[in-house]
């Protein structure tokens, strides 16, 4: 799951209010910080919060916070409030959670 080999791609409502850096963060998240240290299924969460002006995610496993990333990343309040990865096995998928109807 989330092999980094598979195609992966970010949403509209995504790609149209984070910066590139910041999605590029989520995959390097799942790729160096969560692999081999937290069992993953095939749905992963992260809500993104503002941490003294600069972007953090909130990584989210059954509604429970597990682990929070800072980022060198300036904050937006424009931001979505909590992102959602999926890996449907062949693709991955950074989007909003209603775009995945979680």
């Amino acid at each position: 799951m989330f092999d980094k080999d598979h195609s992966r791609f970010a949403s509209y409502s995504i790609v149209s209010t984070l910066p590139d850096e910041a999605i590029d963060h989520v995959w390097y998240l799942i790729d160096n910080d969560l692999q081999g240290i937290f069992p993953l299924s095939n749905l992963i969460v992260f809500d993104l919060v503002n941490n003294d002006g600069n972007l953090s995610y909130d990584y989210i496993q059954d509604n429970e916070l597990v682990a929070t990333f800072d980022s060198p990343f300036p904050y937006n309040n424009n931001y979505p409030k909590s992102l959602v990865v999926y890996d449907s096995g062949d693709r991955q998928i950074i989007a909003t959670p209603s775009e995945i109807n979680i």
